[in-house]
């Protein structure tokens, strides 16, 4: 087992999802102390079974990452317990889809928002000063090939995922020089349980594993990755 996060203090936005959780995993397996939020105790109480002996090094809060205050909240406790954060992951999203703009209703736009662009927003304003403080940290971002490649019938979900790129790269030129990195990182169909549930007839071997991406991400966590900041990373797999 590689250890090259040993020490290190890891928040995972929705560490229990399909994407998310795989990412919490590898990070547990490289020596890393996880922090997760999730909104499904059961989610969690699977990610914390798959993590064997690792789940000593796990902690979950259930918690919404919309909301600022409870973001605040939580990123205080994490720093009160552990003095340090090393990276954020935000695997926090939502899809919606197959409706043409004017049929769209604003609630949808309103939540593709809140999950997709707000999550981010939220979450890198209160682990920014924690880590400017020690001068490093790396944030990692889920968008989307969507927020590049603007499907019809996804108005509002490509706007939020090109707003969340926005925002990132943005915040990526704001800590230039400061010794801590911002990317993005753009999956296209992702092969979970949910997506093959959704679209049964499609071919899952042209998906993208949350396991591949998954490393995708610690790379770019890593000391191995120190040159990249501000990258939109495309994982598309074959589709």
């Amino acid at each position: 087992m590689s250890e090259r996060f040993s020490g290190n203090v890891a928040l995972v936005a929705g560490g229990t999802g399909g994407l998310g959780r795989a990412v919490s995993l590898a990070f547990l397996q490289e020596g890393a102390q996880v922090a997760v939020t999730y909104r499904n105790q059961e989610e969690f109480d699977a990610l914390n079974l798959a993590a064997g002996a690792n789940g000593s090094r796990l902690a979950g809060h259930a918690t919404d990452v919309t909301d600022e205050a409870a973001v605040n909240r939580l990123v205080g406790k994490i720093l009160a317990g552990h003095g340090r954060l090393d990276a954020l992951v935000n695997t926090v999203g939502g899809y919606a889809g197959g409706t043409q703009l004017w049929d769209l209703e604003t609630g949808v736009l309103d939540q593709m928002l809140a999950l997709n662009l707000r999550s981010g927003y939220a979450l890198s304003r209160a682990v920014v000063p924690a880590m400017l403080k020690r001068k490093r940290g790396a944030i990692v971002n889920i968008a989307a090939k969507a927020a590049l490649d603007h499907p019809g019938g996804a108005a509002a979900y490509a706007a939020s995922k090109a707003a969340a790129l926005a925002l990132l790269d943005s915040l990526a030129a704001d800590l230039k020089g400061s010794g801590v990195r911002v990317n993005s990182v753009l999956p296209s169909i992702i092969d979970t349980g949910a997506n093959r549930k959704a679209m049964p007839k499609a071919d899952f071997a042209l998906w993208p594993k949350p396991e591949d991406i998954a490393r995708v991400i610690l790379f770019l966590c890593s000391d191995d990755a120190k040159v990249i900041h501000g990258a939109a990373i495309p994982v598309y797999g074959d589709s």
